[in-house]
C-alpha cells in the first residue's frame, strides 16, 4: 500500500486506528488473490477502511462494494460519544456522510474499484446474490443493526472467504457486545475458523457452507 493511500486513509474520519487497518487491507490482498468474488464492506462512514479495501481490491484485480446509508449510526448521534458535527447537514440537521466519502476515494485514486452503495444494508443483502471473497462487517453496533448485518450478509461468504468484524472486544468495558456476539456467533457456527486479529478487528475464514 503506497505512502500517498496510507495518508488519505490517516487523514479520513473514521474509527479505526494505523495498525488495525493494515491488518484489514493484508486481509483485502489474501482475498482479493483467491479469486472467490469481490470485497464487500458493510459501514462505510467516510471512507477510511474503503480505503484500506479499496487499495487491496487494485492490488487483486477486483471490486471493493461499500454499502451504507450515509445518515449515521446510532452512537454516531448527536448526544453520543462518536458524533461529528462536521458531518451534519445545515439544511436538514441529519448526518450525511456521503460527500465525505467521495471525497476521500477521489483523493485516494480509487473511484473505479471502489463501488457505493448507498441504502439500507438489510435491503441490499436481500437483494444480493454475488458470493463474496471477503466481508467485512463494521456498521452500527447496536444489537439489532449489527445482527441484521450479520444474518443479511454473511451468507454470501464464499467457502475460503474471509469474514472480519471490527470492534470485537472481549471486555464489555472496553466497548459494546454485539460485535463479540457476532464473532462468537461466527466461531460457534463451524462455519468459520479465526484467521486473523488485530486490535479489536478479528478475521475468520469460512471452512464450510451455510450462515
Amino acid at each position: 500500500m503506497d505512502e500517498h493511500l496510507l495518508e488519505v486513509a490517516k487523514a479520513a474520519k473514521g474509527f479505526m486506528p494505523d495498525d488495525e487497518g493494515m491488518a484489514l487491507h493484508r486481509a483485502g490482498l489474501t482475498a482479493a488473490a483467491s479469486g472467490l468474488g469481490p470485497l464487500l464492506e458493510v459501514g462505510t462512514y467516510c471512507g477510511k477502511s474503503a480505503v484500506y479495501l479499496g487499495a487491496a481490491a487494485r492490488e487483486g484485480g477486483t471490486v471493493l462494494f461499500t454499502v451504507d446509508h450515509h445518515r449515521g449510526s446510532e452512537e454516531n448521534q448527536s448526544g453520543w460519544e462518536h458524533h461529528d458535527t462536521e458531518v451534519v447537514d445545515p439544511a436538514t440537521g441529519r448526518m450525511d456522510t456521503l460527500p465525505f466519502f467521495r471525497r476521500t476515494i477521489e483523493s485516494a485514486g480509487l473511484e473505479d474499484v471502489v463501488v457505493g452503495v448507498v441504502g439500507q444494508s438489510p435491503a441490499v443483502a436481500r437483494a444480493w446474490a454475488t458470493p463474496l471473497a471477503l466481508l467485512f462487517i463494521d456498521g452500527g453496533h447496536g444489537e439489532e443493526p449489527a445482527w441484521a448485518d450479520y444474518n443479511g450478509w454473511t451468507p454470501h461468504v464464499a467457502v475460503g472467504g474471509l469474514l472480519a468484524i471490527h470492534d470485537v472486544f472481549p471486555d464489555p468495558a472496553d466497548g459494546g457486545r454485539p460485535p463479540y456476539e457476532l464473532y462468537c456467533r461466527a466461531l460457534e457456527s463451524g462455519g468459520f475458523e479465526d484467521a486473523d486479529q488485530c486490535g479489536s478487528l478479528r478475521v475468520l475464514r469460512r471452512v464450510a457452507p451455510g450462515s
